[in-house]
């Protein structure tokens, strides 16, 4: 089985091709603008260097959210793009869960954070089960002071929320907190590949139709217009 999934949740977007249970390639952009103007252009570099035509692509995939709304909008439409075009299903995953998976194994809990503006960050919190991870805190837009006052013990952040706010983290958390090194900072597309992978082994797609981004909470359009 050959997917193709794609990141878009932040800045740096990208690209992965898995064919069974072997990574085949990956590609990330640091994409300043917007996502539209090369994730195709990205898709057609990784296919083409691969070796791959878009023909013989079984399933795609992609990181759901939450993370940039304009990103994950792009990211979707363009997957939704392929897949009616193909006839080929759709496979996605939460964003933060397969962002922990830049630290398996781990000994501590890990906190994928997203900036989410206004001093809020998207987060999550999960630990290492065996072969994968379980969910201690779920996603969720949270002021940073309010995750970290909730949390026991010591916990390994990551992301770009980790990045903006670590002088926070420490002053609060003190020696009980942790970070990942830059490589772990950003979200891989790898991860998404290998756990849509899973999922589409397992049959358990989505639908094209129903499926929309995971945004957590609303954006400035929609609070502007509610009033």
């Amino acid at each position: 089985m050959k997917l193709l999934a794609i990141e878009t949740s932040t800045m740096l977007g990208g690209v992965a091709l898995m064919e069974d249970s072997t990574l085949v390639a990956e590609m990330r952009m640091n994409i300043q603008v917007t996502h539209s103007e090369r994730i195709l252009t990205g898709i057609d570099h990784l296919l083409r260097h691969a070796g791959f035509g878009l023909e013989e692509i079984d399933v795609f995939g992609i990181a759901i959210g939450p993370g940039s709304f304009t990103g994950l909008r792009v990211g979707l439409s363009t997957l939704k793009g392929l897949v009616y075009a193909s006839g080929k299903p759709l496979v996605s995953v939460p964003t933060l869960e397969a962002f922990a998976w830049n630290l398996p194994f781990a000994a501590h809990p890990v906190c994928p954070l997203l900036d989410a503006r206004k001093r809020e960050v998207y987060a999550g919190v999960f630990i290492w089960n065996n072969d994968g991870f379980t969910r201690l805190v779920q996603e969720r837009a949270v002021r940073l002071e309010d995750l970290l006052a909730a949390l026991q013990g010591e916990a390994v952040f990551i992301g770009e929320g980790a990045v903006l706010y670590r002088d926070t983290i420490s002053r609060i958390m003190g020696s009980r907190a942790h970070f990942g090194q830059p490589q772990d900072m950003v979200p891989s597309p790898a991860n998404v590949a290998c756990l849509c992978m899973r999922k589409a082994e397992r049959g358990e797609f989505d639908d094209p139709v129903r499926l929309s981004p995971l945004y957590l909470r609303r954006s400035e359009a929609e609070i502007k217009m509610g009033g």
